[in-house]
């Protein structure tokens, strides 16, 4: 397991927002959610996967991301591409394709009894982010 699916799921229980029901999230598409203050963009993959990123395009600086292109790249990576200037994300890194040094927040979301949670930045280094990991926490 990767460091980022580990933290991902040791968010505290506590730390999780409802974000819609599962079942309305329209696979291939992304909604815009508010979480922490933040702007998050949800997605639903067509194979169910759930990914949450940052809705602001780093190059552009606009709140576009949930609006963006989702796809597969043949090595298996989740991506978006950015409805602005068309740069493409990994969905699960938030790094940039083209630009690897750019990168979008990426949350830790997960599905409980038929409703999408999601948890602030687990991509970020600060000490607010890090307050919040404690013992894994069940993911359904």
């Amino acid at each position: 397991m990767s460091t980022m699916e580990l933290a991902r799921e040791q968010v505290r229980a506590d730390a999780w927002t409802a974000v819609c029901k599962y079942a309305e999230l329209e696979p291939g598409r992304g909604v815009a959610a508010l979480i922490g203050g933040e702007a998050v963009a949800v997605f639903r993959l067509g194979d169910g996967s759930l990914y949450a990123v940052g809705n602001t395009d780093p190059f552009s600086g606009a709140s576009v991301i949930s609006r963006g292109i989702t796809g597969m790249r043949g090595d298996g990576t989740a991506t978006v591409a950015s409805p602005m200037y068309k740069d493409v994300f990994d969905l699960a890194t938030g790094v940039a394709l083209d630009e690897p040094e750019v990168r979008l927040p990426v949350f830790a979301v997960r599905r409980h009894r038929g409703v999408v949670w999601v948890a602030p930045d687990v991509t970020s280094d600060s000490a607010q982010v890090a307050e919040l990991l404690t013992e894994p926490t069940p993911v359904a």
